[in-house]
Order: structure tokens, then C-alpha cells, then sequence
């Protein structure tokens, strides 16, 4: 199986300072910065992009069990919404919102719930995060 590597240059002190983040691939690079991560300001941060990972693993995921169970998706678009929060010692990310509305045809809203809920659970990425708590809505279109 393959091994996937991003990289990340950071200068300065953590206000004040600036970074990079880019993919082997060449798909993404991007700023960041102590405004882009903790505020509003420009650029990106690693937790927008731990969300764009989420929220592109469970779709494929749930397009795939939705297949294997005989009903292929038109369409699966999924929104992850990654919360960072100052905790004791520093700041955590404290919970993913997974927001899913899929386009199925002939799968009944139980069967797919049932899919999208063990979906959340068996993604590679959700694995990866479940020392977060994730919560999902997911529906049909």
C-alpha cells in the first residue's frame, strides 16, 4: 500500500511567525499562520486541512459501502467541521462535525443512515481520529 507525505516549514515565533504546507503530490500547498489557525486572517491551517481529509475519505468510503450493498451513489458531499479550543497546557482539537447529504437511488433513508453511521466509524481517517469525538448528519437528497 502506498505511503502519503505532506511537508510543513513554520518561521518565527508562534505569533508573529509564518508557514508553508505543501503535498508530495503538488496537489496543495498553502500559508499559514498563528491568524489563520487561532483567527480569521488568510491562509490555511492544519486543521481545515485534517477536515478536507475527513470529509474526502468518508465520502469515498461511504460510496464505496454503498456500492457493496448494491446501490450505487450519485453523489456524496460531505462537510467536516474540525474544532480547536484552548484546553488546559495548550489548545486540542475537541470535535468533528461530519455534515453528509448523499444522492441515492432506491436505498431507503434506514439502510442508508445504517451505512453512513458505520461509515463514521470505518473510515481510515475517522479510525485515525477517534480520540475526537465525530458527529455525523447524514441525509439523503
Amino acid at each position: 500500500m502506498a505511503i502519503r507525505s505532506a511537508h510543513a516549514r513554520w518561521e518565527g515565533p508562534l505569533v508573529g511567525g509564518k508557514g508553508t504546507m505543501d503535498t508530495e503530490s503538488g496537489a496543495f500547498s498553502g500559508h499559514y499562520s498563528f491568524s489563520s489557525r487561532f483567527e480569521e486572517g488568510g491562509g490555511t491551517n492544519p486543521e481545515e486541512l485534517l477536515g478536507a481529509a475527513h470529509a474526502g475519505c468518508f465520502s469515498m468510503a461511504l460510496a464505496h459501502g454503498l456500492a457493496e450493498g448494491g446501490h450505487v451513489a450519485t453523489s456524496v458531499d460531505t462537510t467536516a467541521r474540525v474544532t480547536i479550543k484552548p484546553v488546559e497546557g495548550g489548545f486540542a482539537i475537541t470535535g468533528i462535525e461530519l455534515t453528509c447529504e448523499a444522492v441515492v437511488p432506491g436505498i431507503s433513508e434506514g439502510d442508508f443512515r445504517e451505512a453512513a453511521e458505520a461509515t463514521k466509524l470505518g473510515c481510515p481517517v475517522s479510525k485515525a481520529l477517534s480520540a475526537v469525538p465525530i458527529t455525523l448528519d447524514a441525509k439523503l437528497a
